[in-house]
């Protein structure tokens, strides 16, 4: 049994379909990366599996247990099972590095703030930026404030961790920081699915490689089959334009 089964899932954006009977197992400790052109349906897969977009047919089981995405009290638990990191920070302005992290875990969780505080001290430190607690967002590099982020996503303790292309609005300078705490991450074993246009960083850490194209599963293999050799005619022709810049 898969830790993540995802089966025939469909979803719309108004009467657009965006996702087209995707169907995709993740197990525990899996790093399953999500490559496709834009438009193709990936940062959508993410925002299904979080809740934020209602599915219309096709299900989500974790363990499983099936998700009943328009049960409200299910949707709770889905978001302490889930966590999501997006291309853009969203950190709390107001706030420094240390509370961006702590104020989830404190006032959704209702934990308390001695013990978070000192779990999100190890986890800034983990991700590079132990001389940064006291540091707001406008202080931060790009690349710090998307670690702040994905600190404050792994404080939640989610079983799976959604990471949307975290580096896409870095200069390219940056993106190689971001990228060695997910190496660490993923080291770690913890499971995650993770959409991404770093093909190089693809290759490199994730355990499969998922193409999409037109809100359909195009092909699900390795990453050296994807691509070196690649079955799909679709995928055969997105990894040649890619490999061609």
């Amino acid at each position: 049994m898969h830790h993540l089964e995802i089966d025939g899932l469909n979803a719309n954006y108004g009467d657009q379909p965006v996702l087209r009977d995707i169907s995709l197992g993740i197990d525990k400790g899996e790093i399953m990366a999500l490559i496709g052109p834009s438009g193709s349906g990936k940062s959508t897969l993410l925002r299904v599996l979080v809740g934020l977009l209602k599915p219309k047919a096709g299900g989500v089981s974790l363990d499983g247990e099936k998700i009943d995405y328009g049960n409200r009290a299910q949707l709770k638990l889905v978001r302490d099972r889930f966590a999501i990191v997006f291309q853009q920070y969203n950190l709390f302005q107001n706030m420094n590095a240390l509370d961006n992290v702590t104020v989830a875990p404190v006032k959704v969780k209702g934990r308390p703030r001695c013990e978070v505080e000192e779990e999100a001290k190890t986890l800034l430190e983990k991700v590079g930026l132990g001389d940064k607690f006291q540091a707001y967002p406008d202080e931060l590099s790009g690349g710090q404030q998307q670690r702040v982020a994905i600190a404050r996503a792994l404080a939640l303790r989610p079983e799976v961790l959604l990471l949307d292309e975290v580096t896409s609005a870095l200069d390219p300078e940056l993106v190689g920081e971001v990228l060695d705490s997910i190496r660490l991450l993923a080291e770690e074993g913890m499971t995650m699915l993770i959409v991404s246009h770093e093909m190089g960083f693809v290759r490199e850490v994730a355990s499969r490689v998922a193409f999409m194209a037109d809100g359909r599963m195009v092909e699900v293999a390795p990453p050296k089959v994807i691509f070196d050799e690649p079955k799909e005619a679709r995928t055969q022709d997105f990894v040649a334009r890619i490999l061609r810049h």
